[in-house]
């Protein structure tokens, strides 16, 4: 017996997360640097897109990482009653997440020795974490055993990608992910930058000089991506996809019907995934990120 826990980097919706029995510890969020609300437990993720809309490159909100205490006190419900544990978070790259979850670890073996926890820095973040999450859960629903779990895990970790692009650079400058004179350059030609995260690093996939541009970039990134797999042999049907939006859900909407047009008979596309980006990683992507997660079957 062991539970599934994710940090609120894998934006699975609350009612999914309950009905797969995943426990989430939440990210926190600030809009004035003093004041932290757990996002979507005391920060609905719709009223944090409708402040950042709201104040659009007048305020720019703040993440913060779950603290070793919260992961501490989920760890500890669990380790008390003999079930072990897998924790999936967000890469390292990008938060201390990880790091927090391994020290509560660690404290918690002094008092329990004998308890299984296994931290997993997932190399990956937002909704393709979710996916990855979700994985772990059908492990875990087939009956796999606790080790033989993680080894599946860890080995579709790397298989992760992000395609995806913002709507301006301005969130991504000031939370130091892009350079100051790129990303002033970037404004001034109101350049929409494309973006790639694979193996816990973001890398710059080119440029488009629209929204509509950037998104069909996008899609050319994902095909490009599949028709690598395809020249190695890779089987499309052991992969699987979602799409990842912001504030705009009618533009998602939109977007993913054209992906299911697009990639009809190469994926399977009636179970692409739509799922809401949460406040860990659009305080830097801004309001308006939209793209695919895109990861092997475990």
């Amino acid at each position: 017996m062991y539970q599934i826990i994710s940090d609120g980097s894998c934006d699975l919706p609350q009612e999914l997360a309950r009905e797969k029995n995943i426990d989430v510890v939440p990210f926190y969020v600030s809009f004035d640097d003093e004041t932290f609300y757990k996002e979507i437990e005391e920060m609905p993720i719709r009223e944090f897109y409708e402040k950042m809309v709201e104040h659009e490159n007048v305020i720019f909100p703040k993440s913060s990482l779950p603290s070793i205490e919260d992961y501490r006190n989920t760890f500890e419900k669990y380790v008390k009653q003999g079930i072990a544990v897998i924790c999936i978070c967000i890469t390292t790259k990008f938060s201390g997440s990880y790091q927090a979850a391994m020290n509560a670890k660690n404290i918690l073996l002094e008092t329990y020795p004998e308890a299984r926890i296994t931290v997993i820095d997932s190399r990956i973040n937002t909704v393709l974490q979710g996916l990855y999450v979700l994985e772990a859960a059908k492990l875990q629903e087939q009956g796999l055993p606790y080790d033989e779990t993680i080894k599946r895990l860890l080995a579709i970790r790397d298989s992760g990608r992000i395609f995806f692009t913002v709507g301006n650079v301005d969130y991504l400058k000031h939370g130091g992910r892009i350079g100051k004179l790129s990303s002033l350059a970037a404004s001034l030609l109101g350049i929409r930058p494309l973006i790639t995260l694979k193996e816990g690093e973001i890398f710059p996939s080119g440029i488009a000089r629209s929204r509509r541009k950037s998104l069909e970039a996008v899609m050319n990134l994902l095909d490009s991506h599949i028709k690598a797999l395809q020249k190695q042999g890779e089987d499309m049907k052991d992969y699987i996809v979602d799409v990842g939006f912001g504030y705009d859900i009618q533009e998602a909407r939109d977007f993913l019907a054209e992906a299911k047009e697009r990639f009809r008979g190469v994926l399977d596309v009636d179970k692409i995934g739509l799922y809401q980006i949460g406040a860990a990683i659009s305080v830097h992507t801004g309001p308006y990120p939209l793209g695919f997660g895109f990861l092997k079957k475990a």
